[in-house]
């Protein structure tokens, strides 16, 4: 095998790629990317047996060949070779190692053969379908902040996909919750996705997808069965194995009923909820919002370190109302916010609070009060 490549498709590719490989691998081949060169295409393609990326870019390759090498060092020589160099990869089958030569640099890597390497064979695909690669990132963007990391609850640790609504005006819906507070972000079914199984798609997973996405442009073909998602963006394929759990009936704790309404600019509060929050302890972090007529006051007590009061100037005409949140998911939610006022839907200081973007439609936060 003796492939020619740029250095800057070839860096951008194993970005794509190395991330996959775990760091620390008790099962050798794990920690290495597959090299596949054949008629003027380099492909790469790396594990963790959960998730498989491949990415396959435009090479010189005579005469072509495959091997495997560690990830983590073949991405890092790639990365300190100088910019615009060309780099050439030699490997013949009967040495069990791998060259790379770019200008006056040439590296030598112990390989191991390609049969090794595992396929994640996803099997029949029930459901394909495309979408706008910012509509993707938006229902990620808008729901991941809230997927769980407590590893009992593994059902909880990754974004919940599903069609929802009436046929008439069925939504393609993304929920996360980790029990305190839920995200919801939806928008029109894409056509193929009807009848589509509800899944749940791992953290790191949806990780990848996110980086992998992140200019926004083009679209994005999604196949999905019940154990299986893949993802086609432009030359990556992204192969991911489901959570294989059943998330909970997560409309029960979305409130319908929430009759006092808060209007508030959204810059406002979240800097006024940022700066109060500067005094709370690391395991308070409670902010108290208390609500009379036009006025909203929030404080912070820490007995350890002082308090804090800021007043902002509100639209609220219901009865007086004093309620806690944890400070670090209210500014989560309010991140989210793309318009510039937000409406809080309150009930009582013991009630779960329904937050809305009062501009954009199609997301809705959900945040459990706390003592204060």
């Amino acid at each position: 095998m003796k492939v020619t490549v740029e250095r800057a498709e070839l860096l951008k590719s194993l970005g794509h790629v190395h991330r996959v490989v775990e760091r620390r691998n008790t099962i050798p081949i794990l920690a290495n990317v597959l090299v596949k060169a054949d008629k003027g295409a380099l492909s790469l393609k790396a594990t963790d047996l959960d998730l498989e990326v491949t990415d396959t870019i435009a090479a010189e390759v005579t005469p072509g060949g495959s091997t495997t090498v560690p990830a983590h060092m073949f991405y890092d020589i790639v990365r300190k070779l100088p910019d615009g160099s060309q780099i050439v990869i030699e490997g013949s089958g009967d040495r069990a190692v791998l060259s790379i030569r770019a200008g006056r640099s040439r590296f030598t890597l112990q390989t191991l053969p390609e049969s090794d390497f595992p396929d994640l064979a996803a099997g029949e695909m029930t459901h394909s379908f495309k979408l706008p690669a910012a509509d993707l990132k938006r229902l990620i963007d808008k729901t991941q902040f809230a997927i769980s990391t407590e590893e009992t609850r593994y059902y909880l640790n990754g974004i919940y996909l599903h069609a929802a609504g009436a046929a008439n005006a069925a939504t393609l819906r993304a929920v996360a919750t980790d029990g305190h507070r839920l995200a919801q972000c939806e928008l029109p079914l894409p056509e193929g996705a009807a009848g589509m199984p509800g899944i749940i798609i791992p953290r790191k997973t949806v990780g990848e997808v996110q980086r992998l996405i992140d200019s926004g442009e083009g679209e994005i073909a999604i196949e999905l069965s019940a154990g299986k998602i893949r993802f086609t963006i432009g030359p990556v394929v992204l192969t991911s194995k489901l959570i294989d759990g059943t998330f909970p009936d997560y409309g029960r704790v979305i409130p319908v009923n929430n009759d006092k309404s808060l209007v508030v600019d959204k810059k406002d509060f979240e800097a006024a909820v940022d700066r109060v929050s500067t005094v709370s302890s690391e395991r308070g972090r409670a902010v108290k919002l208390s609500i009379t007529g036009g006025r909203l006051v929030l404080s912070v007590t820490n007995p350890d370190s002082g308090s804090a009061t800021e007043e902002l100037e509100v639209d609220y005409d219901s009865e007086p109302l004093d309620i806690g949140f944890n400070s670090r998911y209210l500014l989560d939610i309010a991140a989210q916010i793309e318009g510039e006022v937000a409406v809080l839907k309150l009930a009582d200081p013991g009630s779960p609070t329904l937050i809305q973007d009062r501009d954009a439609k199609g997301a809705l936060y959900v945040l459990m009060p706390m003592r204060v």
